[in-house]
């Protein structure tokens, strides 16, 4: 009878430490699972943030380029403007000159 008893004790606690080992494992894996996550989420912060620097660089950079364009094209035409002044006192000037 002993025997029996000592036996029903050890087999409930090698049961119990089993049990007790396999939920360890879990919260392991669990834990192991979260961490990685987190550190998932944090790569997709710094993703995000330079994703959204990256495109302040690029929306800085496309406004200069349109405000140059533009003082370009504001140059242009104030050529051409010139040019058409210049062009028509010349012709002013011819005919100031056949009159004479």
């Amino acid at each position: 009878m002993k025997n029996i008893l000592f036996f029903i004790l050890t087999f409930t606690t090698v049961l119990a430490v089993s049990c007790n080992k396999q939920k360890q494992a879990i919260d392991s894996q669990a834990d192991a699972a979260k961490t990685a996550i987190e550190h998932q989420k944090e790569a997709v912060d710094a993703n995000a943030k330079a994703a959204k620097d990256q495109a302040e660089i690029d929306a800085k950079i496309n406004k200069a380029n349109v405000e140059a364009k533009q003082e370009s094209d504001k140059a242009q035409l104030e050529a051409e403007k010139k040019k058409v002044e210049a062009e028509a006192e010349a012709a002013k000037a011819r005919v100031d000159a056949q009159n004479k």
